[in-house]
Formats: C-alpha cells, sequence, structure tokens
C-alpha cells in the first residue's frame, strides 16, 4: 500500500494535445488525463479493460456507430477488445482506469 500525490506526478504527453500523469499498480493503470478541445481519437481497441470519467468538459464517444457525449460527472465503461473513437468537444479533465496494466503508458 502506497500514498501517492497526484500533483507531483510528471506530466507526459501521450499524443499531442494529450497529456497526463499515471499511476501503475500490479494489475491497473490509473491516468489523469487533460486533452485539449478539437482532439479527435481515431477508432482504436485494446486488451485492457477501461473505464473513462469526465470531471470537466464534453467528450463524445463512439462505440458500435453510436455516438454518446459525456460531461462532468459522467462515465463509460469500455469492455475488453471493444473498438471505440472519440472527440473532444470542451477542453476535458478526465480519469481513464485500465486493467491490465498498460505497458505503453510506462514507457512514456
Amino acid at each position: 500500500m502506497s500514498f501517492v500525490d497526484v500533483n507531483a506526478l510528471e506530466e507526459k504527453e501521450i499524443w499531442p494535445g494529450i497529456i497526463g500523469k499515471f499511476i501503475h499498480s500490479e494489475s491497473m493503470t490509473i491516468a489523469f488525463v487533460t486533452i485539449e478541445a478539437g482532439i479527435e481519437l481515431p477508432e482504436h481497441a485494446h486488451v485492457h479493460e477501461q473505464v473513462l470519467s469526465v470531471l470537466e468538459g464534453e467528450f463524445e464517444i463512439e462505440v458500435g456507430g453510436e455516438k454518446t457525449v459525456l460531461k462532468a460527472g459522467n462515465s463509460f465503461v469500455l469492455p475488453s477488445n471493444v473498438p471505440h473513437a472519440g472527440r473532444i468537444l470542451k477542453k476535458c479533465k478526465i480519469i481513464d482506469v485500465f486493467n491490465p496494466v498498460r505497458e505503453d503508458f510506462k514507457k512514456l
């Protein structure tokens, strides 16, 4: 068990316009992410289960051709290997939880 001060974590660029701070445990990654308005995330899928929670802003997510706009206080649960895409309508602060660990985010 350990305490983490998220404010003290180093910011890392995931992609242009997308900045994250990360906590990695043995079985999951928690990402504290800021995304600029207008960013488009192309359709992709990953082995990780993902729970996306919007703290600020507006995030449009598309799954199976269906679009949903997530606002502050909304969350979305994505099972493993489900293709999805996104578009940032208003600058967002998001918490993403991934299981298993995002090894690619450890390398940033």
